[in-house]
């Protein structure tokens, strides 16, 4: 038996991702391979050193690291695009797809966001906005964001779908941009995912300016009195009616609102302990992971290095800092409406980050008076933007969703 070494070698070296990669400076796409190896890293970077919402992003940067490892199989694009077509079902991309390929299922069927909604609604109290009910409005106000970002977007010239999915980032909450983009837009999400979680890790940094600028020093000292306590009997059957109401209202919403709310019941009832335990720990770790690194596969090059990208990354921020406005002017309407005493800063946490915006708006009411706590009203608008940003991807899914 003859064996020839050079050939085997040759073998080995154009089987390789090597030669994909170096072929493609010649005469294909093979850079590309190699610019989002590159964002790969700078990802884990801001991840792992910077903290950047780390326990979605490093999921985020390792899934963009293992799909754009050339001919690993980890991945297939040209299967998801038959599948949108039409041409294919979930049995074909079981059969033929890679491991990424099965994790994306999850997202594609919008399992992980809801589960993830489910986890959500486990650790979020919501008596603060009970025992305020006004704290909805401020919700309401933030979400002003959303639909700016989307006429913008409708401007520069995207479709109706990625316009809504794009705007959704205003609403500063990642779970529910992902469960939109994943129905109206699946070629975008890998951009609207790192943009939306990495301006809700900015939220320290992006909301302060603003929450000075249209604020007043006299405004950000103002004092809350302390709300109401509330019962047992009102945190159980708040979930319960909200799934009522808004699921009758927008059906589209129904996933991601019976999830929150599920998941908020068994916090409630004091009968499912280990449920809201299992819910709030071990399922939502395993559900980020599958999460975060099936959407980061998503950002294969053809995919995410284009203008659409950036435009999606400027419309994101701009989202973001609109929802933070229109939430910080709905809380000077209020302090106006109550004669002072209402503290406008609140109206920033009616972003959907939770517990972050209402801990940055608490940090400013501070600096500008050492006694002043505003951690508890804040997180009224807080959860109530969980709410809104849900209500406004079911009101936008029911629109674009066909």
């Amino acid at each position: 038996m003859n064996i020839n070494i050079g050939e085997i070698l040759l073998k080995l070296w154009n089987d390789s991702g090597f030669a994909t990669i170096f072929s493609g400076f010649i005469g294909d796409n093979g850079w590309q391979y190699v610019v989002m190896l590159v964002i790969s890293f700078v990802l884990l970077y801001l991840a792992i050193v910077k903290k950047f919402e780390p326990l979605l992003l490093v999921g985020i940067a390792f899934g963009c690291l293992l799909t754009n490892l050339p001919k690993a199989g980890l991945y297939h694009q040209e299967l998801w695009t038959a599948f949108m077509n039409h041409e294919i079902g979930y049995g074909t991309i079981l059969l033929e797809g890679g491991l990424l390929d099965i994790f994306y299922i999850g997202v594609k069927t919008s399992l992980y966001p809801c589960l993830i909604f489910m986890g959500v609604g486990a650790m979020t109290d919501f008596g603060p906005l009970i025992s305020n009910p006004k704290s909805m409005l401020l919700g309401a106000a933030a979400q002003m964001g959303v639909f700016a970002a989307f006429f913008g977007a409708v401007c520069m010239g995207f479709t109706g779908e990625e316009a809504a999915s794009i705007g959704i980032i205003g609403g500063a909450d990642g779970p529910t941009a992902i469960y939109l983009t994943s129905k109206l837009a699946p070629h975008l999400l890998g951009g609207i995912a790192v943009a939306a979680y990495s301006y809700m890790a900015l939220i320290p940094l992006i909301q302060p300016p603003f929450m000075r600028l249209l604020t007043t020093p006299k405004q950000r000292q103002i004092k809350m009195v302390q709300t109401r306590q509330v019962s047992k009997t009102e945190k159980v059957i708040f979930p319960i009616l909200v799934t009522v109401f808004v699921s009758l209202l927008l059906p589209d919403t129904a996933p991601l609102i019976g999830c929150l709310m599920l998941g908020n019941l068994f916090k409630e009832t004091g009968v499912t302990d280990r449920l809201s335990d299992t819910v709030q720990n071990a399922l939502m770790n395993i559900v980020t992971i599958l999460l975060s690194t099936a959407v980061g596969a998503t950002m294969v090059g053809a995919n995410f290095l284009n203008v659409q990208t950036l435009s999606i990354i400027v419309l994101g921020v701009c989202a973001f800092i609109l929802s933070t406005v229109g939430g910080l002017l709905g809380g000077q309407i209020m302090c106006w409406a109550t004669k002072g005493k209402v503290n406008p800063l609140i109206g920033s946490a009616g972003v959907s980050a939770v517990p972050m915006a209402a801990r940055v708006a608490n940090m400013e009411g501070q600096k500008a008076n050492p006694s002043n706590f505003l951690l508890m009203h804040a997180m009224g608008p807080n959860v109530a933007g969980v709410i809104g940003s849900a209500i406004a991807a079911g009101f936008l899914l029911s629109v674009f969703g066909g």
